[in-house]
């Protein structure tokens, strides 16, 4: 979906806006769904751990998503609010339900084995996204071959189809993924104690000098992940690169994107956790670097391998490194105020790159204000001493 709404909100949704103002509406878009989701997603958490009800509040969420996608469907030329509205809500009902999802993790797999497992869950999403991309682009390319009477007809398809995907494949985890359920979990009275849970989880945050200077690292850092991701192909569009090939390299950012993430469960359990993060973020800055001087469609390519390289493992070991700092039995909350500060970074990713391009007329340059995320990340992160952390509950962390 990330790929295929920038194009349509540039192009079919639009109302003759010219590509400054797309990107400007596209970051205030993912900017409010993110703010959105970094107020819901601790709440959310903290009720589910309360309640003993995680995987309920997930198929709620994941149905939201379900139906704002598949509405995409439906949204006519021209009519880019409608648009935005649908996206917002199913960027919602992704996040959310992720949120919980993620805090499955501690439930079906001991400590020693989360890096692996954390990029097992992320290669295998990759595969299967890029499995469906991949039907979807043959169909943009060639929709004659499908009945279709365009590629803009081929994307409006496509939106129903991720729809589907998403259905049928929330199944297995609802129906066989084991849940642990605290023996005190009531659902009468969750949301009061949940959020009660909830503030208790900051204060306990703010105790742990490591686990505060972790989250404000990755604040940072998955920042500039989270807008790179959201924002690439509206960047390709406005240098004048091809839409086919636009969508080609976020394809190939996928099938890269499957065996990289499981590399990366290994270089977690040899080099530790931190360092492949720390490897992970060198690629990035040279990859934001490195789009500036983007003119071609080969080199946009270059970028979106190295991207794929290490997207999926970024993400992977952070959630694993911050498995191993949080208390056991209050895994919902501390993972949705693990998401919601990723969240609140995505607010301002994406508005900032909107705004920079807006002011200055130039797409580079709100790129290039992503290359100071990445660094003051990196460097809090070597700030975190994680042995001092290891009386958390979930399991000592490697560094």
């Amino acid at each position: 979906m990330t790929s295929f709404v920038p194009i349509m909100l540039g192009a079919y949704w639009n109302d003759g806006a010219q590509s400054s103002v797309t990107t400007f509406r596209l970051g205030l878009a993912n900017g409010g769904a993110s703010l959105l989701v970094a107020l819901l997603a601790p709440v959310i958490g903290a009720i589910g751990d309360r309640a003993g009800r995680r995987k309920r509040g997930l198929l709620t969420f994941a149905a939201v998503g379900v139906v704002m996608t598949g509405a995409l469907y439906f949204v006519e030329q021209g009519q880019w609010p409608v648009a935005v509205a649908c996206y917002v809500f199913a960027t919602i009902g992704f996040a959310v339900s992720n949120t919980l999802y993620d805090s499955l993790l501690v439930d079906i797999v001991s400590p020693r084995f989360y890096d692996r497992v954390s990029a097992y869950g992320f290669a295998l999403g990759y595969l299967g996204g890029a499995l469906l991309f991949a039907v979807n682009v043959w169909m943009v390319a060639a929709p004659q071959s499908f009945g279709l009477d365009s590629p803009t007809v081929a994307i409006r398809v496509a939106f129903l189809m991720v729809a589907v995907w998403w259905a049928v494949f929330s199944l297995p985890l609802l129906l066989w993924v084991p849940e642990h359920r605290a023996a005190d979990a009531v659902t009468r009275g969750a949301i009061t104690a949940g959020l009660r849970e909830l503030l208790a989880t900051l204060h306990a945050v703010r105790r742990h000098r490591s686990l505060w200077i972790f989250l404000l690292a990755y604040w940072l850092y998955i920042d500039g992940v989270y807008t790179i991701i959201k924002m690439a192909v509206d960047f390709g569009m406005s240098q004048g690169l091809d839409m086919q090939d636009l969508i080609s390299a976020i394809l190939l950012t996928n099938f890269i994107g499957f065996p990289a993430a499981m590399l990366f469960g290994y270089i977690g359990d040899w080099f530790g956790t931190r360092r492949g993060i720390y490897l992970a973020l060198v690629v990035y800055i040279a990859v934001t670097v490195s789009a500036v001087f983007v003119t071609t469609e080969a080199q946009f390519y270059a970028l979106a391998a190295a991207i794929g390289l290490v997207q999926g493992g970024v993400q992977s070991l952070s959630r694993s490194l911050y498995a191993r700092l949080i208390p056991a039995g209050r895994t919902g909350e501390y993972f949705g105020f693990y998401n919601m500060l990723g969240k609140f970074a995505a607010v301002l990713g994406p508005v900032l790159t909107g705004s920079v391009a807006l002011i200055t007329g130039s797409q580079r340059a709100g790129i290039l204000s992503i290359l100071l995320l990445f660094m003051i990340g990196l460097w809090l992160l070597s700030r975190v001493h994680l042995a001092a952390t290891g009386e958390a509950g979930t399991g000592a962390p490697y560094g």
